[in-house]
């Protein structure tokens, strides 16, 4: 008994040396994000005058481009009847020939110099990007180990005496976690983040068209980008209810659903599509197990957002029963369908769903048909 508190005592202390060095680690990959982050905002500002700079010179070099043809013409034309122009006549127009074909000639330096500045700039960003996504990709790891050392392992050892099993145990926690992180991350490079980065260079067009164009152009572009900005924040809003939508805990799955359906179509209608959702509730509305309601609402969420994003359909009902001893969801849309024997090898969401109601001992019927729409079938028995 003393041999394990012993070993129990001494497997704290290098735990809470870990922890302090994982965390150091994590501060530092983060100051380094931070800093690239500072010098891709320098290194964009910079190239975009280097941008600018360069659709100058060009616009100066067809001007000279233009006035050295001129000059040459003339100076054809003097070579041709020397005899009948002075010979100060003579000289300044060889001069001004000569005069511009040495601007054009530094101009075209400039901007060869330019070019070079911009390759060179665009080489130092995609570096730099590349080093923010290894910097983001350790920080999410680390966060993963640092998450499981400070929540999990301290129990671990008073739990599991065995040595090769805390590894399963601790391996399994950290892939679910990292595999939650990706996704995460994933859904937020690909929809706010990338987002906000085109409302900055929708910002920079809207004060070039107001400088060329006028005040209605720019007017029409921030109304475009007022559309985009709110996309951004639903998806934003949709990203932390993905996480853990709070209204299940206080209200329970019925309304839950209810005011998710209904936050999905005012979006919809936002975007001023005509998808329809409706949500009919045949059962009773009583409080199921915490985890049965985080199960079945994931489940119902998956699946009106596969028929949002594949179905193009223009009505999608949502039934749910609960009943005594199980319960019954249907998700029915009206959109193109598909053949439900061909199998899909990014067709993780369906997966995902399977995966979820194997665990809840529940089943998953799809039925679908080319241009029939889709009906969606999920059972799940009720276990307190």
């Amino acid at each position: 008994m003393a041999a394990k508190n012993t070993n129990t005592s001494l497997l704290d202390t290098i735990l809470k040396k870990m922890i302090v060095a994982v965390d150091q680690s994590k501060g530092e990959i983060f100051t380094i994000a931070e800093q690239s982050r500072r010098d891709y905002e320098a290194l964009i500002g910079e190239l975009e005058k280097v941008r600018i700079q360069v659709h100058a010179l060009i616009d100066e070099q067809d001007d000279l481009e233009e006035k050295v043809r001129m000059a040459r013409k003339r100076l054809s034309e003097v070579s041709k009847h020397f005899h009948t122009y002075s010979e100060e006549s003579v000289r300044e127009t060889y001069e001004k020939a000569h005069d511009l074909q040495m601007k054009l000639l530094v101009s075209r330096q400039k901007e060869k110099q330019l070019v070079e500045r911009r390759n060179e700039l665009e080489r130092r960003l995609h570096t730099i990007e590349s080093t923010i996504e290894r910097a983001e990709h350790l920080v999410s790891q680390v966060s993963v180990v640092l998450n499981y050392l400070t929540q999990d392992m301290k129990q671990i050892g008073e739990v599991l005496e065995d040595a090769r099993l805390k590894q399963e145990f601790g391996l399994q926690i950290m892939e679910a976690q990292e595999e939650e992180r990706k996704r995460l991350s994933r859904e937020i490079h690909d929809g706010p983040a990338q987002m906000m980065a085109n409302v900055l260079l929708r910002s920079d067009l809207i004060e070039r068209l107001y400088r060329e164009r006028g005040v209605d152009e720019a007017f029409k572009e921030i109304r475009s980008l007022k559309q985009m900005v709110r996309s951004a924040l639903y998806e934003v809003r949709r990203i932390i209810y993905d996480l853990r939508p709070m209204a299940l805990d206080d209200l329970g799955l019925v309304p839950t659903i209810k005011k998710y359906l209904a936050t999905v179509e005012e979006h919809i209608q936002s975007l001023k599509q005509s998808t329809k959702i409706n949500f009919k509730n045949m059962g009773s509305e009583r409080r199921l197990p915490s985890k049965l309601e985080v199960a079945l609402f994931r489940l119902i969420q998956e699946s009106v957002q596969n028929a949002l994003k594949h179905s193009q359909a223009t009505a999608i009902t949502v039934k749910l029963e609960i009943k005594e001893h199980n319960v019954l969801a249907v998700i029915k849309d009206n959109g193109r369908g598909f053949d439900v024997r061909e199998k899909k090898t990014s067709s993780f969401g369906i997966m995902g769903m399977k995966e979820r109601l194997e665990l809840l001992e529940g089943d998953l019927s799809i039925q679908s048909r080319p241009s029939e729409g889709t009906l969606v079938i999920i059972r799940v028995p009720i276990v307190e």
